[in-house]
């Protein structure tokens, strides 16, 4: 099994416990759902917030959009080491909050834990960059963070995330991947528009746990207004005629259409149109609650110092405690599938698990093996 997670390209979140340092391995380009497996980890927790470790595959019930899929629960999936990228906000709405986070080093340790490691820092203002290159020196991480300066008036959420995703993607493959976001809660100023943002989010095997706290009034009446434009019916003359008063850079493809215009009548395609309406949605509201949501990780609120704290020791109890379910997708169609996740008897608990993961066009229409 370990060599099939090493040498397919999956989909996949972070467990974080490993004892040895692992080979050098050649790196790779993005993942993709161009692989006949897709991973689904899950986290299951009391009423307490405590982990449940008892369970076994036929105690999950896991959907693609809404059709159940026969599931394996993958073993010995705790032993890879980890490939972690801090992403923090210092314009915007961050301002204030600077000083907060900016003793957020020596928690890292506790996120990376025991494990071998690569940790590194983006942070972004109206634009974003690579503060501190992967390393496995957490005294450097710890320095960087903690000498940031206060950046400009944006908040370019979508252009940090894309930017670690980018950078986690040329990392060995059989490290774990995942990213830590600090961000006020609506993106303004990234050059990645939403629907570009959905898609890198659901293309790669990152799982992204989110600490935000509240962008200002001002930012969010604006941004909320203009980030994901309409949603309004199709054109005239049905959903695959042209509109014509589309702009001609944004006119969709007629696959795109096709899809559209099926997920109004088949009830898998709607499922999945319908995640699709709701993380875009949801980008309006919370990016990175939303983006936490989608990739699988966790989102807390940001509060101060102490809670930061607490919130970072229940990100890495958890990461390091979830169940990995694996099914084979039959015949996926391009773009984003809904995933379900569901315990068939225990009640009281709660199940957390990524909802989604994306499919492009050349994958779903190549001929099986």
């Amino acid at each position: 099994m370990r060599k099939l997670l090493a040498s397919a390209l999956l989909l996949w979140v972070p467990a974080l416990f490993a004892q040895n340092p692992p080979p050098q391995e050649p790196q790779t380009p993005t993942l993709t759902s161009r692989t006949t497996l897709v991973l689904v980890p899950a986290l299951v927790t009391t009423k307490a917030g405590e982990p449940v470790f008892t369970l076994q595959a036929k105690d999950f019930v896991v959907t693609d959009d809404g059709v159940e899929q026969k599931i394996s629960l993958e073993e010995d999936t705790g032993g890879e080491p980890l490939a972690l990228v801090v992403v923090i906000e210092t314009g915007g709405s961050a301002v204030p909050q600077m000083d907060k986070y900016r003793g957020l080093g020596p928690l890292i340790e506790a996120v990376v834990g025991g494990v071998p490691h690569k940790v590194a820092v983006v942070e972004f203002d109206s634009e974003a960059g690579v503060s501190q290159n992967f390393t496995q020196d957490l005294d450097k991480v710890s320095s960087t963070i903690e000498r940031m300066a206060e950046g400009d008036a944006g908040g370019a959420i979508f252009d940090g995330l894309g930017l670690a995703v980018e950078i986690l993607a040329k990392q060995p493959p059989q490290y774990r991947r995942a990213i830590l976001l600090i961000s006020e809660t609506i993106d303004h100023g990234s050059h990645l528009k939403a629907d570009e943002a959905l898609r890198t989010i659901s293309d790669t095997n990152t799982a992204i746990y989110s600490l935000g706290f509240s962008s200002t009034r001002s930012q969010m009446k604006h941004e909320t207004g203009e980030m994901l434009g309409s949603s309004e019916p199709g054109p005239p003359g049905g959903c695959m005629a042209d509109d014509p008063n589309a702009d001609p850079a944004a006119k969709r493809n007629k696959a795109t259409q096709a899809y559209d215009c099926l997920s109004l009548l088949a009830p898998p395609l709607r499922l999945a149109k319908m995640a699709a309406i709701a993380a875009r949605n949801g980008f309006r509201q919370n990016v990175p609650e939303t983006v936490a949501r989608v990739s699988g990780g966790e989102y807390f609120k940001f509060s101060d110092l102490k809670g930061l704290e607490r919130d970072l020791t229940r990100i890495s109890n958890h990461m390091s405690n979830r169940y990995v379910l694996s099914f084979h997708p039959q015949a996926p169609h391009a773009g984003l599938h809904a995933i379900g996740v569901t315990l068939s008897e225990y009640k009281g608990v709660t199940v957390t698990a990524r909802n989604g993961y994306w499919v492009d066009e050349e994958a779903a229409t190549a001929p099986k093996p």
